[in-house]
Parts: structure tokens; sequence; C-alpha cells
């Protein structure tokens, strides 16, 4: 092993890393794809580990309806809105960052509130007549210079599993967050989100190649 290569490894060590168990999440695949960049991580939803943690993950799979319910459960709403270091939402955990959620899974017609950690709300895709889910892999358009894309050559393709997602918007004005980067499937969309400390991508990047790898290794370097 070269120097540089152990230098990494001390400095990955260091630093906690930290999945929240939400109960809604096969985190198996995230675990796995940062434990190859190097890094220790820990899947935890104690108070005490998530908020000492130097870097987040908020993953999910399923309906915002059911997902809500979860952290509800584990009493994970507060907590998650009193991290200070960065945290990144994949997928779901993306769309629980918003106001609101019209993916009520078996409620009805009901609009889920979610976490309101961004000034955005999740629609169902309008699809003009492509099939959903939107499954497969698709190209992203990412800000310029954002750092959570560094080294990701532009057009790069990511693996998307989805229905619902957040319009592309702009709230930086009164701190309610951005689109990082969009998508098209029928319609734009947002693929990546930025609210402070708060980042969330429609996409799973454990699933994504090296384009994904590159992106959680940006993250953890953020």
């Amino acid at each position: 092993m070269t120097a540089p290569s152990i230098a990494n490894t001390i400095t990955n060590t260091k630093q906690r890393v930290v999945i929240i168990d939400t109960g809604c999440a096969n985190v198996s695949s995230v675990r796995f794809a940062i434990e190859r960049l190097g890094y220790q991580v820990q899947i935890s939803k104690d108070p005490q580990v998530v908020l000492t943690a130097d870097k987040l993950f908020l993953p999910g799979v399923g309906t915002a309806s059911e997902a809500m319910h979860n952290l509800e459960q584990r009493d994970l709403v507060s907590l998650v809105k009193q991290v200070t270091k960065p945290l990144l939402g994949i997928c779901l955990g993306m769309q629980l960052l918003g106001k609101e959620s019209q993916e009520h899974g078996q409620n009805g017609n009901d609009i889920i509130p979610c976490l309101a950690l961004c000034d955005a709300s999740v629609e169902k895709i309008q699809a003009e007549g492509l099939p959903l889910p939107h499954m497969g892999w698709n190209s992203i358009t990412p800000e310029d210079n954002h750092p959570l894309f560094k080294d990701i050559p532009a057009g790069s393709y990511f693996y998307f599993v989805h229905s619902y997602a957040m319009p592309v918007f702009d709230n930086t004005a009164q701190q309610g967050g951005k689109t990082i980067a969009s998508a098209q499937y029928g319609q734009s969309f947002t693929a990546a989100v930025q609210s402070g400390n708060y980042y969330g991508v429609q996409f799973h990047p454990e699933r994504s190649s090296k384009a994904g790898a590159q992106l959680i290794k940006n993250f953890l370097e953020l």
C-alpha cells in the first residue's frame, strides 16, 4: 500500500459516519458503498450517536406515509431536525426532506406532512406517457462547480426508481434550499437538492457505479 493510501485510510477512520436507522430501508447496499471507500459506518437511531456524527445518511424505500409513520414511531422527526452536520437523504430519504408529499400509499388522498427541511413539495411525476415508476439509468444536469458533483463528468448517468419527485426550485432567498441537479423524465424534476447542511439525491448513488461512488466520496469529503 502506498503512503497516500495509508493516509486516506487513517483520515477516513477518524470521521464518524452514521446511517440513520429509519426502519424503512434496506441499508446494506448504502453501508457497503461507504465501506468500500474506506470509511467505518454505524447504523443507529440513538440520539447521542446521531448528533455526534460527522456525516449522516437518511435512506428510505416505500411510501412517504409509511416512512413518516416510522420516523414518528422511532422519535426521529425532531432528531433529524436537530442535525447540524451534513446529511444526505437518498431516494425517499430525499423526498422526506420536503414540506409535504402526495405519496400517501393506502391512506386515501391525504397530503403527507414531511420534515419541511427544504421548501418544496413532492408530487407525482407527469411522465407524459412514459411508464411509472421511473426506473433505470438517467443522466442529470448538476449545478456548475457544486462540490457534491466534483470529478463527475457532465452527462453522467445515475440509477433511479421513483414515481414522485420534487419540482425544480430555488428558494435560497427564503432559506428554503434549491435544486442542485435536475433530470428529465416527461418533465424536469429535482435530481439533487441542498438546504443548508441537508442534501438529497433522488437517485441511488449506491447503485450507480463509478459516478455514484464518486458522489458518496464527495459527500463524505464535504
